[in-house]
């Protein structure tokens, strides 16, 4: 049987990691943080993502998440920043 692709793969990574997070557990929030901002688990790179994520960890009382969120800022443009927060305050609302 062959390898299932990277994209297949870091799909169900992110979906086990949002399963977790929609039922309030904060380190699937940082876990996400971590996969966005590095490939891990097989999906793109994506700062807007992993800022989001990061934020939401952070809120959530993962202190580490403070200090990956300010390190991504670095990299990212103002507008990339607030689009992140954007996302954050709407994930808050809808769960």
């Amino acid at each position: 049987m062959g390898r299932v692709s990277n994209a297949r793969d870091g799909a169900h990574y992110v979906e086990k990691f949002v399963q977790m997070a929609e039922g309030g557990e904060p380190e699937a929030f940082y876990s996400l943080g971590l996969a966005f901002a590095t490939g891990q688990g097989g999906i793109d790179v994506d700062l807007v993502s992993a800022h989001k994520w990061f934020n939401l960890a952070a809120v959530h009382g993962v202190e580490q998440a403070l200090f990956e969120r300010a390190a991504l800022a670095r990299e990212m443009t103002n507008a990339e920043i607030a689009e992140a927060q954007r996302q954050a305050r709407e994930w808050t609302r809808a769960h």
